[in-house]
């Protein structure tokens, strides 16, 4: 039974609330910077298989004419076995600066992570981004075009040194010790994880699914998803330790419209653990098949199998499937829906559990209202094939 917006609202602002708090006082391992994806359609990750000491960062960056800061690059101690990008201003505007630090300023202007200019273009404006610095953050805007600025300052040179290991950008000008408080506008907007660290000892495994998480945290928020991405960074600790995974996500408008309740507070029963289920994979399952998620007690049930075509679009629990590979890395697809998923009732399953066919479990698993306060989809007493009508959960919300 569908429950009005207004009374949604201020528990679906609750909700939100305790989410930005747990966020806030999360304490994970300490995990390795982020490399965002260079595309939607990225290719295999590579894990890196050198480190790069101090004295090899002073020898690019005098190479590439940064000869200030390349003189700082040892007592900065810069090293990397994880991806690094460098924003580095010209030895001309750090003259303008004698008592500044460069080793304490080439620190602030590092982040962890590979920021190619194509990537800084997408961000949205006013992203801040945690340097190897300490509680430090850089902010980033753009012109919506072609120009990227740092803290304000243009970046002139893009991508002057990209080998798939360390990024280095050339500014235009200087750019000032960064304050403590540069992280503390609006923290969680900012693309600030739990403690990176350059020299993480992790096994390749799960230093790549970090990576590939992280990527698709900040790829979520840049494209509408911002509450998904948050629910993933609450969870970051759980997810990371997975194989691979599939989410399925609703949308912030679609958050806001009356279904927040029963995503978040049911976000587990989202993600399918362990598989990586791309559009492909998804139209070859046949009706019936039981998908298990991070919610142990609970899957998730193809009702309609895929490979219809837009006049019988796949579904699972009776819920639509709207964009397809939404957002896919080599551990991560993210598949869009219309609204949340409904759990299904026990008698509704029977069928897959015993093995029943395609038309058992159409038959007894009619989803005949939604619950959207407890996330549970209903069904009446069972009748008739012929006498039962077609039911679609989506006209169903009432909103």
């Amino acid at each position: 039974m569908a429950v009005s917006l207004r009374f949604q609202l201020p528990q679906l602002l609750l909700l939100i609330s305790l989410f930005i708090s747990a966020a806030s006082d999360f304490d994970g391992s300490p995990s390795p910077s982020i490399s965002p994806s260079l595309s939607p359609s990225s290719t295999v990750f590579h894990t890196p298989t050198h480190t790069y000491p101090p004295a090899l960062f002073a020898t690019i960056l005098s190479t590439l004419g940064f000869q200030e800061l390349s003189s700082a690059a040892v007592t900065a101690n810069l090293s990397a076995t994880a991806p690094l990008t460098i924003f580095a201003p010209s030895d001309a505007s750090l003259l303008s600066c004698p008592s500044c630090s460069l080793s304490l300023l080439l620190q602030e202007l590092s982040i962890p992570g590979l920021y190619p200019l194509h990537f800084l273009l997408t961000l949205t404006f006013g992203t801040k981004i945690e340097t190897i610095a300490p509680n430090r953050c850089l902010t980033v805007t753009s012109n919506g075009k072609d120009k990227v600025f740092v803290n304000g300052v243009e970046i002139t040179g893009p991508d002057v040194f990209n080998n798939g290991l360390v990024v280095i950008h050339g500014l235009q000008g200087f750019v000032s010790h960064l304050s403590p408080l540069s992280c503390n506008v609006e923290r969680m907007t900012s693309l600030s994880f739990p403690s990176p660290s350059l020299t993480s000892a992790a096994p390749p495994s799960l230093f790549i699914m970090r990576l590939m998480l992280k990527d698709a945290i900040i790829r979520l928020r840049a494209t509408g998803y911002s509450v998904v991405s948050l629910a993933m960074r609450v969870k970051y600790a759980e997810l990371a330790e997975l194989k691979a995974m599939t989410i399925f996500a609703i949308d912030d408008t679609a958050i806001f419209s009356g279904g927040g309740n029963a995503y978040l507070s049911n976000f587990r029963f989202h993600v399918v653990p362990n598989r990586r289920l791309t559009a492909a994979d998804l139209v070859t399952l046949p009706t019936a098949t039981s998908l298990p998620t991070l919610d142990a007690a609970n899957n998730l049930v193809v009702t309609t199998g895929g490979g219809g075509g837009p006049a019988a679009p796949m579904k699972i629990n009776y819920v639509r499937i709207t964009t397809i590979d939404l957002l896919h890395n080599t551990k991560i697809v993210i598949h869009g829906l219309s609204s949340p998923f409904p759990h299904m009732m026990p008698h509704q399953a029977f069928s897959v559990e015993a093995g029943g066919s395609s038309s058992e479990i159409q038959q007894s698993a009619a989803c005949a209202h939604f619950d959207w306060e407890r996330g549970i989809c209903a069904a009446e007493a069972q009748v008739p094939a012929a006498m039962q009508s077609a039911v679609e959960l989506q006209d169903n919300r009432g909103l």
